[in-house]
């Protein structure tokens, strides 16, 4: 059995419980929030670690049930994301090159705020988080087919929704 700590297994995965929190509620702070009770509530059950198959899928496992908890406390939101892309431009793009990369990239970030919570949670924990399908079936509690059959919906989605948007005027 591994032995699992605090500081080495379960802190490094609080920026991917805070993308994976803002994701769900769509609010910086609440993620902020939530992460840091997933924290509390994961040492609290210290005792047990070594009683669980996957640290790292019970911490996404908490953490996205507090976040539901969270949307279902204070209603749904219908907001977007904040900006929060501090990445810098890319230089060998012109400047309307890059305007129109980054206004494709927020309309991808809204369509995807826009899906149903599950298939919003699979994409996030798939494409931006990397997780295998096993893992997030683990942490959603549906089987691996399901997880599959979200993720080609949830991009099939966003797809037709992304074209009509582009095609618009056309």
């Amino acid at each position: 059995m591994k032995i699992i700590s605090f500081r080495n297994d379960v802190l490094p995965l609080k920026n991917q419980l805070y993308r994976l929190a803002l994701r769900i509620t769509l609010d910086s702070a609440e993620a902020e929030d939530i992460v840091q009770e997933t924290m509390i509530k994961v040492w609290d059950r210290r005792e047990t670690w070594q009683e669980i198959e996957s640290i790292e899928a019970f911490c996404f496992t908490v953490c996205r049930n507090l976040a539901l908890d969270s949307i279902k406390r204070h209603g749904s939101q219908n907001d977007s994301l904040d900006e929060h892309d501090t990445d810098s431009p890319d230089q060998s793009l012109d400047p309307y090159e890059q305007m129109l990369r980054n206004d494709r990239v927020d309309v991808v970030r809204k369509l995807v705020d826009e899906l149903p919570e599950k298939q919003r949670s699979c994409m996030q924990l798939r494409d931006f988080e990397g997780k295998s399908y096993k893992d997030i079936a683990s942490v959603l509690g549906i089987t691996e087919e399901q997880v599959k059959v979200n993720i080609y919906r949830a991009r099939q989605a966003i797809k037709v929704k992304f074209q009509e948007i582009d095609n618009y005027g056309l």
